[in-house]
């Protein structure tokens, strides 16, 4: 938040406190709905409602669907039921799947009730689409055109049923059959003559999804062709709804934030941290713990197998914990990019000799600098044998070398097999590599020191 939010937050408090309601609605009109519910996070429940009820109409509904799940719930439970059917009416309908499929039973039965029959209907339709769909996320409120109409008589459609669509920037021509024909733009029709058919201007290729496309790809293509909307398809073609960049925006949040926790070896949890509490933060985070403590018994294992090295040279163990992390640094390095590919579509199982190849030559540049720089330090600074230092920076090449293959191929194979590439992140990764580099630092060790 900036110091200037926050000084309006402050003053807003102050009147709140001297219960000074005219200004009070004066101030929050100016306000967005987005910091809006920022400020309703910093207030008490009593003042929440009462700020809401100065809002207008608008504002008011972009405001509660900005709002946390929490939050909305107690506003639902203080509204009248006039004030429910009054926010429902103001809401888009993906926007009132969204809040519904965050509610308890007893919270949706009374946002259903107070829908219209056909609110109720299409929110029915959407909710039996699968969960990570285009269907599930995509709303029904958009400008649909005829072929056959000029473009004074699509302004004029726009401005009669334009008022309650989420878009109408972007408009969609559908035959008889709702089979979709073509896309035209607002723009496309303000600069061209006004007598001249929609058919004529529209796009006839058009670039579409189907309601059962995965969420994730469809907000991919929203980002890949700059579209502000796309339009939504079943398997006859016939539209049926549009994803539009807003939801897109919410679905690559949630996917980048759940790609994050697996890659830190936290299960995936929908609550903001502040809000998660102490019981399920730690059942969050404990099984990853105790899955990665218990596949730090091989490390234990190697380290013990090789006691008889380690008492023959002492100096040895010293230097373990730096190539322990210097290749669990390579392969996490590796492993974030090659699953940023993957979930980008920029990489497919099929290029992996291709990753392969170029890793394999990355990882000898690496290795080579990072086992040049160490061999000069081990002889200046922490004046070891010639041998010593020969067996720590082998040692080193090697571990780099087996840390870049292991993060490449490891999140490739685990999207082709069907895991979630974000599991095979740093955590595992640096387990495997931490078991490789032991087991090459003790045998280079035995070869050339001879113990």
């Amino acid at each position: 938040m900036n110091e200037e939010l926050e000084t309006v937050f402050e003053e807003i408090k102050t009147l709140l406190a001297g219960k000074q309601y005219a200004a009070l609605s004066q101030y929050v009109r100016e306000l967005k709905p987005a910091d809006i519910a920022l400020l309703f996070e910093d207030i008490s429940r009593e003042d929440v409602t009462l700020l809401f009820r100065l809002l207008p109409k608008d504002t008011a509904a972009d405001t509660f669907v900005e709002l946390e799940p929490e939050r909305q719930q107690q506003l639902i439970d203080a509204f009248s039921d006039t004030e429910l059917k009054a926010v429902l009416d103001e809401l888009y309908l993906d926007d009132t799947v969204d809040i519904i499929e965050e509610m308890p039973a007893n919270v949706v039965r009374r946002i259903i009730r107070y829908s219209s029959p056909e609110m109720r209907k299409s929110i029915n339709e959407i909710l039996n689409f699968p969960a990570n769909s285009a269907g599930s996320i995509m709303t029904i409120e958009f400008i649909d055109l005829n072929a056959k109409m000029t473009v004074d008589q699509a302004f004029e459609h726009i401005r009669t049923t334009g008022w309650d669509k989420e878009t109408i920037y972007t408009c969609y021509v559908i035959g008889a059959d709702r089979r979709l024909q073509g896309v035209v733009t607002v723009q496309q029709m303000l600069l061209c003559d006004r007598s001249l058919k929609i058919g004529d201007i529209m796009d006839k290729n058009v670039i579409s999804c189907k309601t059962t496309d995965d969420k994730v790809d469809v907000a991919h293509m929203l980002d890949k062709y700059d579209f502000l909307a796309l339009p939504v398809v079943d398997h006859e073609d016939r539209l049926v709804g549009i994803v539009t960049i807003d939801d897109a925006i919410d679905v690559l949040t949630e996917d980048a934030t759940e790609d994050i926790e697996k890659m830190a070896a936290i299960l995936p949890i929908e609550k903001t941290y502040l809000r998660t509490g102490i019981f399920e933060t730690w059942k969050q985070r404990i099984p990853w713990l105790l899955l990665l403590m218990l596949s730090s018994t091989f490390t234990q294992k190697i380290i013990n197998s090789a006691e008889t090295a380690l008492s023959a040279c002492v100096a040895l163990t010293a230097f373990i914990p730096m190539l322990m992390d210097t290749g669990g640094n390579a392969g996490g390095q590796v492993s974030v990019t090659v699953i940023r590919g993957l979930s980008l579509g920029e990489i497919s199982f099929s290029d992996w000799l291709h990753v392969l190849w170029k890793e394999m030559r990355v990882s000898l540049l690496c290795g080579f600098t990072l086992a040049f720089a160490n061999f000069i330090k081990l002889l200046t600074f922490d004046h070891v044998t010639l041998t010593v230092a020969a067996v720590v920076c082998i040692t080193l090449l090697v571990a780099v070398i087996f840390a870049k293959i292991v993060g490449c191929l490891l999140p490739i194979a685990a999207k082709r097999v069907g895991f979630d590439p974000a599991v095979m992140a740093s955590p595992f990764i640096t387990t495997i590599v931490d078991s490789l580099t032991l087991l090459t630092y003790f045998q280079v060790a035995r070869m050339l020191l001879h113990i």
